[in-house]
């Protein structure tokens, strides 16, 4: 499993001193989006830009460390939690992690599947049960994303957490018998070899009943 190359994006933010339900639907209609940064010496909040954080959504994901300038001020973050309209899917709360240096962290790391199994290639049906792994680390040694080689597995094949080759700075928090992802086969194909089984069974009873006759 190979680890890509951490990225870092980067967003501005103003400090926000009413944190009222009323002030933070004033912010969203000014194209505003309320915010809070954890981690420090004292929760702080804050409100962004609404068209920012949506271009930054598209390419950060919860290991991604954003630089989060803030009253002249730059701060290294990560995306904790956020909630969205369950209606129109929009951003309306977003809590960062302020990432300290020398401070271990515990967050998720996207899992990139590499290659098509032999298994897909033979008819099979690739199951990805994770997506993302639980790690802890010092912010200097998290990968933005971790690649797993998937080109082997064979039909009935998987991977376990614990064959999961991660940086030796990287501690693994994900339990090491969770199936990450497998190749399951095609449900006529099972079909087939439960009817073909059927009918061995058949012909062997039938064989037996002539025997006692």
């Amino acid at each position: 499993m190979e680890r890509l190359a951490m990225e870092q994006l980067a967003l501005r933010a103003e400090p926000r001193s009413k944190i009222r339900t009323r002030e933070s639907r004033r912010l969203r209609r000014a194209g505003r989006i309320p915010a809070v940064v954890y981690g420090g010496a004292e929760a702080e909040s804050i409100s962004l830009d609404a068209n920012e954080v949506q271009r930054l959504f598209r390419h950060a994901s919860e290991s991604t460390i954003i630089s989060l300038a803030i009253g002249g001020g730059d701060r290294d973050v990560l995306i904790k939690d956020y909630q969205t309209d369950r209606v129109t899917d929009t951003l309306l709360h977003i809590d960062f992690l302020e990432v300290v240096a020398g401070r271990t962290l515990r967050t998720h790391v996207p899992l990139h599947f590499v290659g098509t199994p032999i298994g897909v290639r033979q008819g099979g049906i690739l199951e990805t049960l994770m997506r993302d792994l639980h790690v802890e680390c010092l912010p200097k040694d998290l990968p933005e994303s971790l690649n797993v080689a998937i080109e082997g597995l064979d039909g009935g094949q998987s991977i376990h957490v614990r064959e999961l080759d991660a940086p030796d700075a990287v501690r693994v928090l994900s339990p090491p018998d969770q199936v990450v992802c497998l190749v399951a086969h095609r449900v006529a194909d099972e079909e087939e070899e439960a009817d073909e089984s059927e009918v061995e069974e058949a012909g062997e009873a039938a064989d037996a009943s002539d025997a006692e006759t």
